[in-house]
């Protein structure tokens, strides 16, 4: 299968690190943004296949080489239109998330998507490190039994970060971009819907980065009673032991799940005390989309939760901006 790569912003890593599990190969590589250098990338994709082409213009690139996947991972406020060019041209995409970075731009990729017949995946890869997938399973096969309360973390060093960063527009907001993971495991972990979200951001203390918001709270209500908090920041400390800080507690009426660093922890009524679980081998989630693209499986992460996920995440961002609760069904 052939596989181009739309953009070098973005988790383009995900991609690198399985193609070649995945009987396919990247045989373009184009920018999806304005001033967006892809010449680094271009150099690793050509390691990996000396034949593949660079372009100036991502379309063309598609007319030209007609690929069965395009990797769309530009500047996060142009992610939504390369996706549509994409899906308009019956391409299998596999996008860094957030899918859009307004809800108009989402409702159209959804319009684009539903007549094109393909695959879609945004790229809610921390689903697939060997802590998140144990956790998962064993809260899944009931261990902790009924879901009732989430609380879950992501906290990032802020470094420099490049200058689309700095404004809405090419940002989108770090709710979307930075928060929308642990949005996603509320959804994943719980299998609840999302009733209701009131949330708050900061950009002070930014350290000369524009409108980039580096604090950041959500509260979701869920069905069936399910409550959920996620907390966001960009104030790790550049001299901590990793980049980031991801957590999720899970609390059931039969015990409680932990996610922090790098390892997953049950408390039950069948423990004494915390008890580390074994961790299950990770996967790829670029490799298990292609799979489902040639028919042999099923991605974790499917497009109706890539949609799903995105909307919450821009409906938490709309509550911090004005400062309102918001339901969801009704974010006029």
């Amino acid at each position: 299968m052939r596989v181009c790569v739309i953009g070098s912003t973005g988790h383009v890593g995900y991609v690198l690190k399985d193609i070649g599990k995945t009987e396919a190969s990247i045989v373009g590589v184009a920018p999806g943004s304005q001033g967006e250098d892809v010449r680094a990338l271009y150099a690793e994709v050509r390691a990996l296949n000396s034949q593949a082409k660079a372009f100036a213009d991502y379309r063309q690139m598609l007319d030209e080489l007609k690929p069965d996947v395009a990797v769309v991972t530009c500047h996060f406020g142009d992610l939504a239109s390369v996706t549509i060019e994409a899906l308009q041209r019956q391409i299998h995409v596999f996008s860094e998330k957030p899918i859009a970075t307004t809800l108009s731009a989402l409702d159209d990729v959804q319009k684009a998507y539903s007549k094109a017949g393909v695959h879609l995946a945004a790229m809610f890869g921390i689903r697939y490190e060997p802590c998140f997938l144990t956790a998962w399973d064993a809260v899944r096969n009931g261990v902790i039994g009924q879901v009732r309360l989430l609380t879950a973390q992501k906290s990032y060093k802020l470094g420099q970060r490049p200058d689309f960063f700095k404004d809405r527009k090419t940002y989108g907001g770090t709710i979307p971009w930075v928060g929308i993971h642990a949005i996603d495991w509320v959804h994943w972990f719980s299998g609840e819907q999302f009733l209701s979200v009131f949330a708050a951001h900061s950009s002070l203390h930014n350290r000369n980065h524009g409108e980039l918001e580096v604090t950041a709270n959500c509260q979701f209500n869920l069905t069936n009673q399910v409550i959920a908090s996620v907390n966001i920041d960009y104030l790790r400390p550049e001299n901590a032991p990793s980049h980031g800080d991801d957590r999720v507690r899970v609390v059931g009426t039969e015990g409680i799940m932990e996610v922090r660093g790098g390892n997953a922890y049950l408390l039950n009524a069948d423990n004494d005390g915390i008890h580390g679980l074994s961790l299950r081998s990770g996967r790829g989630i670029f490799s298990d989309f292609m799979a489902q693209v040639r028919g042999e499986g099923e991605c974790l992460v499917s497009a109706e939760d890539s949609f799903y996920v995105t909307k919450a995440a821009l409906l938490a961002r709309l509550s911090a901006d004005e400062g309102r609760s918001i339901r969801f069904g009704h974010d006029g």
